[in-house]
């Protein structure tokens, strides 16, 4: 059974419950007022007569009566009998005096012949009570009277079938008011159930017209309730399985053609292979080469898988003074070229060291492999803002040839290269070759992972400026940052005074109105 009619079920039957329970009590209400107005008649009649017969008199001795007859007689004679009411005077074993027609609610039935009920009733030791007849129940009251040397019974009886008979009458027409309610009922919790599965119902649809290659089918949200929350909550989940599909689809194309490269390059030598020993040098040599550059590729490529993880960066407090520079003294080793420290901010961050170093690293190494020997690449740290929205800035500025606008909205995506790559050797490093493109994937990651941002900054031709912004809160421990030296970059886009360093010139950088590429960068992040 669907839901829609476990729905309409339920409250159908706690509505029909409902109503019996409604048409039970009022049954009984009424019936309970038929036999309440029936016991109030009796009792009436009974203290009328009660009341004549202790203050009558006969009219022509202006005395008690004498007679019991007479004064039977008398009282019926003033009386008028409603419908289903009998009053009886009863001398010796005669029925004297008759009020009303003598009939209960069966036409057929007259109480006055019926002898046997009237003896058993003058002999009844109780003086009311309730009998079955063949006009219905009936419920009587009696009185002895004497009255000289007379005595008799006045019985007053009341049929209590007719007031049954109209009880059942309004109970039968409430009884049909209600099933036309609880089908006016059923037919709107139909309507209401409908309106309240149609998202439910549409996330079935949607979820049956999704496939293994196609995600982009959505649930129409409409409202604000629990169920259009379920919608939303299910779109957002098509939205993330989408992205990730994308992406890992994105990510195996993009891979397998990165290691297409190198297996093609292996394979066309290990056929072409001699003899000769030092051509079989040069090949191994060349194997070697590429398969490491393919070793290189896959540690990286699980370098970024784990950048998913939770865990992947271990924050603890570092001396970022002391943290520049070691990062310094590492960059020596990347490439013959002259590392200047132009900033060094000084504090304790929460950062993940390594990774950082990680960073900064991949950082150098790129600025080595595309910029000549001998060429300066510049390093600095720096503070922005104060308090709890504190930022700490660490850049790598080089001399090559830059990047385009273009290039710097999508240069830090996996497998992304920038043209600098198809440069010729003699305008980069000599003996470098452009890497996978994960080594920018790579910074961008280590930066999302501390809730910061990567970004560049350039104008082509003049150079480039790397760096990463991370959040670093102000506390009562830190220091100021120290000035910049002359020709040390300031915020990313912006002229440093006095700043004469090769690559950097009094033009704003093309790149200079680019948002910072990565996480989301907080309110006045370069």
């Amino acid at each position: 059974m669907s839901a829609r009619w476990r729905i309409v079920g339920w409250i159908v039957l706690t509505t029909a419950l409902a109503l019996i329970a409604l048409l039970v009590t009022v049954r009984s209400l009424l019936i309970a007022g038929v036999d309440r107005d029936a016991n109030d008649d009796v009792v009436q009649e009974i203290q009328e007569f009660t009341t004549f017969a202790g203050e009558a008199v006969d009219p022509l001795t202006a005395q008690p009566y004498m007679s019991v007859s007479e004064l039977l007689e008398r009282y019926l004679s003033r009386q008028n009998a409603s419908a289903g009411e009998v009053i009886l005077g009863v001398t010796g074993d005669e029925v004297l005096y008759l009020g009303s027609s003598g009939r209960g609610n069966n036409e057929a039935y007259r109480l006055s012949a019926d002898t046997d009920l009237l003896q058993d009733l003058r002999e009844d030791p109780s003086a009311s009570g309730v009998r079955e007849t063949a006009a219905g129940p009936m419920r009587w009251g009696k009185v002895e009277v004497e009255a000289g040397t007379e005595d008799g019974t006045l019985i007053t009886a009341a049929f209590t079938r007719g007031g049954y008979a109209q009880v059942q009458e309004t109970v039968t027409v409430i009884f049909f008011v209600a099933l036309g309610g609880l089908l006016f009922t059923a037919g709107i919790a139909w309507l209401v159930a409908g309106q309240i599965l149609r998202p439910i119902r549409d996330v079935r649809r949607v979820a049956t017209e999704i496939t293994e290659s196609d995600l982009t089918a959505r649930v129409p949200v409409q409202g604000r309730d629990d169920v259009a929350a379920l919608a939303s909550t299910f779109n957002d989940m098509l939205d993330r399985l989408e992205h990730a599909y994308v992406t890992q689809r994105n990510f195996i194309d993009d891979a397998s053609h990165e290691l297409r490269t190198p297996i093609t390059v292996i394979r066309g030598h290990l056929e072409l292979i001699d003899d000769d020993p030092r051509s079989r040098a040069a090949t191994l040599a060349l194997v070697d080469g590429e398969l490491s550059r393919m070793a290189r590729i896959v540690s990286d490529l699980l370098l970024l898988v784990k950048a998913e993880r939770p865990d992947f960066v271990q924050r603890a407090p570092v001396d970022v003074a002391v943290l520049m520079l070691d990062l310094e003294a590492k960059m020596q080793a990347l490439g013959d070229r002259r590392w200047l420290l132009m900033e060094v901010a000084e504090g304790t961050v929460a950062l993940d060291s390594q990774r950082i170093t990680q960073a900064v690293l991949q950082l150098g190494a790129n600025a080595v492999q595309y910029t000549p020997g001998d060429s300066d690449v510049r390093i600095g740290s720096a503070y922005e803002g104060t308090g709890p929205d504190r930022r700490l800035r660490i850049w790598v500025a080089d001399a090559g040839p830059g990047v385009t606008e273009e290039e710097a909205a999508a240069i830090f995506e996996r497998f992304e290269h920038g043209s600098a790559n198809s440069l010729p050797a003699d305008r980069r490093s000599a003996g470098q070759r452009g890497g996978a493109g994960l080594g920018l994937a790579i910074v961008r990651a280590i930066a999302d992972g501390h809730d910061g941002s990567a970004w560049v900054r350039s104008e082509p031709g003049n150079g480039a400026t790397f760096g990463l912004l991370l959040p670093a809160p102000e506390n009562t421990t830190d220091r100021p940052a120290v000035e910049p030296p002359s020709g040390a970059p300031g915020p990313p886009g912006v002229r440093a005074a006095g700043d004469g360093a090769p690559g950097h010139h009094e033009s704003t950088p093309v790149t200079a109105s680019l948002p910072a590429i990565g996480s989301t960068t907080p309110q006045g992040a370069p």
